[in-house]
């Protein structure tokens, strides 16, 4: 497919998540892929480094941890050097990134996919695989991963991502009043 031929490299974080880990490495290897894997902060930034001016060394990396923190790092370190992120719609859906909606896990991250459909930023859910291969094919063969470039950089301009920003502000102007 598209990871064995170079079109696609992939950065699977199974996190701080053993079966998610086994369930990753069961895949690859069954189906002859190589892989490196990152297990640690300092490996994060080393590939994160090297990113910004090179390739990878295989087309599959998997990221897998034994602690949280760099867990959940991961991601916000790696979205710097990923063109698409494939994730479930949850908090994920309003990071500034070209976004792959996969199978949600709750009813609640339904919302989550719409409002970056909407935002144009992401696709809808992806509930099957079939969907998902349209989609990575779509990436390369059309323009939609420039127009959702587009839609983030004027979603910016307008504040669509200050949330964090905003919160903070105002909780530090709270903070003055007391």
């Amino acid at each position: 497919g598209l990871v064995k031929e170079g079109k696609v490299q992939l950065f699977l974080n199974a996190a701080d998540h053993e079966h998610m880990k086994a369930a990753f490495v069961g895949a690859l290897e069954s189906n002859g892929m190589e892989y490196d894997n990152v297990t640690d902060m300092n490996g994060v930034q080393a590939f994160k480094d090297k990113m910004k001016t090179d390739e990878p060394s295989k087309n599959v990396t998997l990221f897998s941890y034994d602690d949280y923190f760099t867990a959940v790092a991961t991601t916000d370190i790696l979205c710097n050097v990923a063109d698409v992120l494939a994730c479930k719609p949850s908090e994920l859906a309003f990071y500034p990134i070209p976004k792959l909606m996969i199978r949600r896990v709750g009813d609640h991250e339904a919302y989550s996919a719409l409002r970056a459909s909407e935002l144009g930023d992401g696709t809808l859910e992806l509930r099957e695989v079939p969907e998902v291969i349209r989609y990575a094919k779509l990436f390369m063969s059309t323009n939609l991963m420039e127009v959702m470039c587009k839609s983030i950089e004027d979603n910016n301009k307008i504040g669509i991502y200050d949330g964090c920003k905003n919160a903070m502000r105002m909780a530090l102007e709270r903070a003055e009043q007391m």
